[in-house]
């Protein structure tokens, strides 16, 4: 299934090819205080639609997950990283997708915060 996601004012904007199964809520410092709801899906699945030179990026910790943000609006639409087999996967953050209600998920708690 294609779905289209972006910020608040559009600055970024992608479209993403994937069914929207059970989604993580982490509880690390930077999820919870965004209330961000993720789904994963490779890299290959997620095309931009707005210029990557748009986004502003924010790492910590271990600076292994590049999280993109809007600088214009503040939204963080996606965050990208690597598996642990080294393959690019993008987290979409689904709070960011048209036409998804978040209370209609299966919300799964993960433990960001002890990593």
């Amino acid at each position: 299934m294609n779905h289209s996601g972006s910020c608040h004012c559009g600055r970024i904007a992608f479209d993403v090819e994937a069914e929207i199964g059970p989604v993580l809520e982490c509880n690390c410092s930077i999820c919870s205080r965004r209330g961000n709801l993720l789904m994963f899906v490779p890299a290959a699945q997620v095309k931009l639609r707005t210029p990557e030179a748009d986004m502003s990026t924010y790492t910590f910790n271990r600076q292994r997950i590049r999280h993109h943000f809007c600088p214009t609006c503040g939204v963080a639409p996606l965050a990208r990283a690597n598996d642990s087999d080294g393959n690019p996967m993008v987290a979409v953050n689904v709070r960011c997708l048209e036409g998804v209600d978040p209370h209609t998920l299966e919300i799964r708690p993960f433990d960001g915060r002890s990593l």
